[in-house]
């Protein structure tokens, strides 16, 4: 995790150090200088003195590290997220809960192939987008029409993979039952 308010860091390794080993990071230098093949979910703060969670996330994907990372941040999402490779997007302030369940899904996410790695990340920028965004908004984006085209392109081609893939909800539940198997 790396996050530069000490008592936020603190309450999250917490809420995680039950279930998980946490290393925590108080900038995104100390946050890269911690990351290896043994991390599997990085969670993120978005605005941070030094590099900043766009730029720490930047470094991760460039490295080819497999790890899947939430950006958990009091950033509000705007149509920039979509060039971001994030794979969960939680708004501060964030409750054990949510921030529980967001890593078990990542970690559930990393053992899927990266097809569906892809669609699960795009999908999740939609669900955030359309959160924080008025209809209005979402209609005039073209960015925002192009992420609909291209969950659709993932979707058809998953779809030629695995099946019919008409309702994302049925969808995931398929998924997950395939992995429990």
């Amino acid at each position: 995790m790396v996050e530069d308010e000490s008592d936020v860091a603190e309450t999250y390794r917490l809420w995680l150090a039950d279930s998980y080993s946490v290393r925590v990071a108080e900038d995104g230098d100390e946050g890269l200088d911690k990351l290896g093949d043994a991390v599997d979910v990085v969670l993120l703060d978005r605005r941070m003195p030094g590099l900043s969670g766009g730029e720490v996330l930047e470094e991760i994907r460039s490295r080819g590290l497999e790890c899947r990372v939430a950006m958990v941040t009091a950033v509000e999402p705007d149509f920039d997220i979509l060039e971001m490779g994030f794979d969960a997007y939680l708004e501060k302030p964030v409750k054990g809960n949510k921030l529980r369940s967001t890593v078990q899904d990542l970690l559930e996410r990393s053992t899927y192939d990266s097809m569906l790695q892809e669609y699960y990340a795009l999908v999740e920028k939609r669900a955030t987008l359309e959160a924080n965004k008025t209809a209005r908004e979402l209609d005039n984006s073209e960015q925002y029409q192009d992420l609909r085209r291209r969950i659709e392109q993932r979707r058809d081609k998953l779809s030629e993979t695995l099946g019919s893939v008409d309702d994302e909800d049925d969808f995931i539940t398929t998924i997950r039952e395939l992995g429990d198997e």
